[in-house]
């Protein structure tokens, strides 16, 4: 029986960021050093595969650092953590490492520097997301105020409204923080922003593949957890570009197959913390019940590398 045609579209980049990528050698290089096991504080990066890969190499994810013994060594996640974290470890002289991204610690320097000057923070993020709850907790309670939507920046109370700063989450859709920022200066016009774009490279990158690439298809599909913010503004970023149909899939066993019926182009994209050996499966579920022809849609090319800390540098 001859299968049907497909024209399957491959956005690059797709899948892990540097950030990702150095997390999740920050946790392997760990458990070389120390051996296992190795303690994690909250999910390294939002992805069940990796974790569990990690897992099963001898890692142990827990959610507060109080379920942590204090002779084992600890690594919090890529996300990045209140600044009372470190200072409970410290306190119990435990060895830790932090795998925030820096990225991420690039925000954190910013709202500090901030708070430095005497303004009060607005943070653009989503409530209770690890990124917004660790940047939020590098300064006193009530020094940042969160803002998720347009309409939040209405009713959003502050101190004075001529000492004002923003910083967003770097995993956000591009163009909704643009409408919020536009809304927050609209209201405050003295308000300080970032010296450059808080959204990171690798959210940008990825959202411009699949602008380009949305209105070539009949349906999209994004490799990604559903916790991974960043992998579900790629869904939104599909279906407001022109996609009529843009999924979340952990991995091919979640393709809704009767949804596909009688397409005939197809998106593929990952988010940042989507390993590419997910990606290869669902190409390869979809050359397995269709004529495949791939074609890459590439916006960008990256080449970002960041180190790991020093003491995993350093012989043990």
């Amino acid at each position: 029986m001859t299968k049907p045609a497909l024209t399957l579209y491959l956005a690059a980049p797709r899948g892990f960021c540097a950030g990702v990528d150095r997390a999740i050698k920050i946790v392997e290089m760990a458990l070389e050093k120390w051996g296992a096991p190795v303690f994690v504080r909250h999910e390294i990066v939002h992805n069940k595969f990796v974790v569990d890969d990690l897992r099963d190499k001898g890692a142990v994810f827990v959610e507060e650092l109080t379920e942590c013994p204090d002779d084992r060594p600890v690594i919090f996640s890529a996300h990045g953590v209140p600044k009372s974290v470190p200072q409970a470890a410290q306190a119990r002289e435990m060895i830790y490492v932090d795998a925030t991204c820096p990225l991420v610690s690039k925000v954190h320097i910013e709202a500090q520097r901030h708070a430095d000057n005497g303004l009060q923070m607005i943070m653009i993020g989503h409530a209770g997301h690890p990124e917004t709850v660790g940047t939020m907790g590098q300064l006193p309670d009530g020094e940042v105020l969160l803002v998720e939507t347009v309409e939040d920046v209405a009713t959003v109370q502050v101190r004075d409204p001529g000492k004002l700063a923003f910083v967003t989450q770097t995993t956000l859709s591009v163009d909704d923080t643009a409408d919020i920022v536009t809304a927050l200066q609209l209201r405050f016009p003295g308000i300080v922003g970032p010296h450059k774009e808080d959204i990171c490279y690798a959210t940008t990158n990825r959202q411009e593949a699949v602008k380009a690439m949305a209105p070539k298809c009949d349906a999209m599909l994004v490799v990604g957890a559903p916790n991974s913010s960043n992998s579900k503004r790629l869904v939104e970023v599909g279906a407001r570009a022109g996609c009529a149909y843009a999924q979340l899939v952990q991995r091919a066993s979640d393709i809704d197959w009767r949804a596909l019926d009688g397409i005939r182009s197809m998106g593929i994209t990952a988010g940042a913390s989507a390993p590419e050996v997910l990606i290869n499966e669902v190409i390869k579920a979809f050359s397995d019940r269709y004529d495949v022809k791939v074609e890459m849609v590439e916006t960008a090319v990256e080449n970002v590398e960041f180190k790991v800390p020093r003491v995993l540098r350093e012989p043990a």
